[in-house]
């Protein structure tokens, strides 16, 4: 497991994370808010204590035990499992900062759980995420998660608890004498990148590797954005497209562990934006149900890619945060079905409506879940001007 002196260096690169993922700096009396699974507790100590010298007031929130959840779940009545917390939703209104630590002791506790009741939870929650959502767009909020290695998460990936830990170790370069400046080095790098992918005018991405042939339409006033502090670790460079112009066949050859179910091949078919037809090898049943949450759900809210200089990360984890920014020998792209990131939108996010995120395109959905892909694959970017481009290719972007 994590040493000490590793976990004190995790803590300075999440802190590192969140001060670069708001737009404005904390300032004394901010409220940051650090909600933790029980197995990462000691790097939630290591944080408190930071959060105590930069001035602001740390929130520390336990998440629910395995057996809570499962309990949660399958006991509320209809009132208990939709119910939001007044003094929650005053809290979140008044939030500068949260860090979220995952470290699950069970990837599959809820296996047996209707999926409609998991759906139910996630809409009832998604006013919170609004709140939040709305607060970053204004510079108020900023936020950062990362991955504590347990038991579970190394069985599930088919690793031994020593060989996942040293995934960890890389991939956030806590072997580093100093592993803040070697993000800021990769930070500094991905600018590089952004700022030539989003130089070039674009009519649509067509992505093909051995299972996909799919057309993503960018849209009007879009922009390339990542390594920006929100994950960590993150490699990967995204855009929320037009969810209106995705067309094709999209495939999942990564598993997913997701609301305590497992998910595997799924395979998805837009027609006019929308997916039109679903399947998976295992899981197919949630996958559906997942994708019935509501109106938007079965839209485009995303779409990465992963350059392979920049990632470590060469196994499966089991855990989408590592598996979406996945390095290996092909990087990887991964697609969202559901929500977008309104941070995409070249201009200011705080100017932007409801009515206006409608019209260019922006997806809004109590789902936001990533499906990854490690093929090999070629994105060509068919320009305005008639020309294409190959963009991504050999797991590199080709700048």
């Amino acid at each position: 497991m994590l040493t000490n002196t590793q976990l004190n260096k995790y803590a300075d690169v999440l802190l590192w994370g969140l001060k670069k993922a708001r737009i404005g700096a904390f300032k004394n009396e901010d409220v940051v808010m650090v909600q933790f699974d029980l197995p990462a507790v000691e790097l939630a100590e290591f944080l408190h204590g930071k959060l105590l010298d930069m001035g602001v007031h740390p929130v520390m929130r336990s998440g629910r035990t395995t057996i809570m959840e499962h309990d949660f779940y399958d006991k509320s009545d209809a009132n208990q499992l939709v119910f939001r917390g007044s003094w929650d939703e005053e809290l979140f209104k008044n939030l500068n900062g949260r860090i979220f630590l995952h470290a699950p002791t069970s990837l599959t506790h809820l296996a047996d759980i209707d999926p409609k009741r998991i759906g139910k939870v996630a809409v009832a929650m998604k006013p919170f995420r609004d709140i939040m959502r709305k607060r970053e767009e204004k510079g108020a909020l900023g936020w950062t998660l990362c991955l504590v290695p347990t038991d579970e998460l190394a069985r599930q990936a088919k690793l031994d608890v020593e060989h996942y830990t040293e995934q960890v170790i890389k991939a956030c370069y806590l072997d580093q004498p100093d592993p803040v400046e070697a993000w800021e080095t990769v930070y500094n790098d991905a600018l590089d990148i952004k700022k030539w992918i989003n130089s070039l005018d674009v009519q649509h991405y067509h992505v093909a590797s051995e299972n996909i042939d799919l057309k993503i339409t960018p849209g009007d006033q879009r922009k390339w954005i990542g390594i920006s502090g929100h994950n960590i670790p993150s490699f990967e460079l995204f855009i929320s497209p037009d969810w209106r112009g995705t067309t094709g066949t999209y495939f999942a050859n990564q598993p997913s562990f997701r609301s305590g179910n497992y998910v595997e091949g799924v395979k998805l078919t837009f027609q006019d934006g929308v997916v039109s037809e679903t399947k998976a090898e295992k899981g197919e049943s949630f996958t559906q149900q997942q994708l019935d949450m509501d109106a938007g759900a079965r839209r485009v809210g995303e779409f990465s890619l992963t350059d392979k200089r920049f990632s470590k990360i060469d196994r499966f984890m089991a855990s989408t945060l590592y598996d979406e920014n996945f390095g290996g020998d092909n990087g990887n792209c991964h697609l969202a079905v559901g929500a977008s990131y309104s941070d995409t939108f070249d201009g200011d996010p705080s100017t932007l409506t409801e009515e206006t995120k409608r019209e260019l395109g922006f997806n809004d959905s109590a789902l936001h879940w990533d499906l990854v892909n490690t093929e090999p694959k070629t994105v060509t970017a068919h320009l305005k001007s008639g020309k294409d481009m190959v963009v991504y290719e050999d797991g590199m972007f080709k700048h």
